[in-house]
């Protein structure tokens, strides 16, 4: 009897002690939730406006900044708004000084395009922020952020997994107009190509084309075709939102194909090997940071596989040789060490 006794005394103890860490946990998590939620209040919010060529869901550019700016949305007390498909720059400017005019904290014109429409236009309202790229240039304005992003590193490392894979020993590079980070993509991925060819002792070929616009699919597709019908290419790569169009020609063509910018995978599952993808919110934070403390421009910042602002993104899809993936993952590990520095 005793032994039950002390047993039920036991329980009853337990109960209470139970019900007593679950009102303890529950006062712990409602303060943990308040704490939160006083931590976004807390922050001041900001009005951010995106300026941007194409679609927020390129797969691309553009959804690389707009993802970014939606996954701070909440933490970074913001509000945002946007325009996409903003591919002609005069019509740009007068949506980025609408902007402007309204008291938006910071306008972001995503594009190199955009350069001549901010140097112009950020003198004229002395309180706004601009930020513009990909370039470095913020023209010794007080109030214009620049952007870069160091893609000839992704494009090194991707280029070097292409002439490894190449059979023919041919690649095609579609690039857009020779500026930014699309230009830093071509050259990273040529000279991967070249030093993969003289590491491993064969001959490489990487053709170049700029078709002259960043947001025409068509002359994307021409390219490609140009490069797998005259020049027999069996690995193809672009920059920009109209990569559509050389997607579409390796997918129908079974060729294999390097994305930058954004995940690409989706696009042609079997076809697409990895993808270079931009991570932009250190960059964000960094301005949000800054405005807040009352700097509202003169400084550039750039991303890279060093600062977590790029990474390869393999598709679990392709069958890439693990071999080929080592190679290219090894090379991810010198250039963020240092001990490899990709030319641009």
């Amino acid at each position: 009897m005793h032994t039950n006794l002390a047993r039920r005394g036991a329980l009853v103890l337990a109960a209470v002690g139970i019900a007593l860490g679950t009102a303890a946990y529950a006062s712990g998590a409602s303060a943990a939730t308040a704490s939160r939620s006083h931590s976004v209040a807390a922050v001041t919010p900001l009005k951010v406006a995106l300026v941007a060529p194409s679609a927020t869901n390129d797969l691309a550019f553009t959804q690389s900044m707009y993802s970014a700016l939606q996954s701070l949305k909440k933490s970074e007390n913001l509000t945002i708004s946007v325009s996409a498909n903003e591919y002609v720059v005069s019509d740009a400017a007068s949506i980025i000084r609408e902007y402007a005019s309204e008291g938006y904290n910071l306008v972001i014109a995503h594009g190199s395009q955009y350069g001549s429409t901010i140097e112009q236009l950020a003198p004229q309202f002395p309180k706004v922020s601009f930020a513009w790229g990909t370039a470095g240039a913020t023209f010794g304005l007080k109030n214009v952020f620049a952007y870069e992003a160091s893609s000839n590193e992704g494009g090194y490392v991707q280029g070097y997994m292409a002439a490894l894979l190449s059979k023919s020993k041919v690649l095609g590079i579609c690039g857009p107009i020779q500026t930014g980070d699309a230009k830093l993509y071509v050259d990273g991925f040529a000279a991967g190509a070249a030093a993969a060819a003289k590491a491993n002792k064969f001959k490489v070929t990487a053709h170049e084309v700029y078709t002259g616009s960043f947001s025409d699919d068509s002359l994307m597709a021409t390219c490609a075709k140009t490069f797998v019908q005259g020049d027999k290419a069996d690995v193809l790569t672009g920059s920009s939102q109209s990569v559509v169009g050389a997607i579409g020609v390796a997918k129908s063509d079974h060729l294999a194909w390097f994305g930058t910018q954004w995940n690409q995978s989706t696009l042609a599952p079997q076809n697409v090997v990895s993808s270079q993808v931009y991570n932009w919110d250190p960059v964000l934070q960094q301005m949000f940071t800054a405005i807040r403390g009352g700097t509202l421009g003169d400084a550039t910042y750039v991303i890279g596989l060093g600062n977590n602002g790029e990474r390869i993104q393999f598709n679990s899809g392709y069958n890439l040789s693990p071999a080929i993936k080592a190679e290219g993952e090894k090379l991810i590990g010198q250039i963020t060490d240092g001990d490899i520095t990709v030319p641009e």
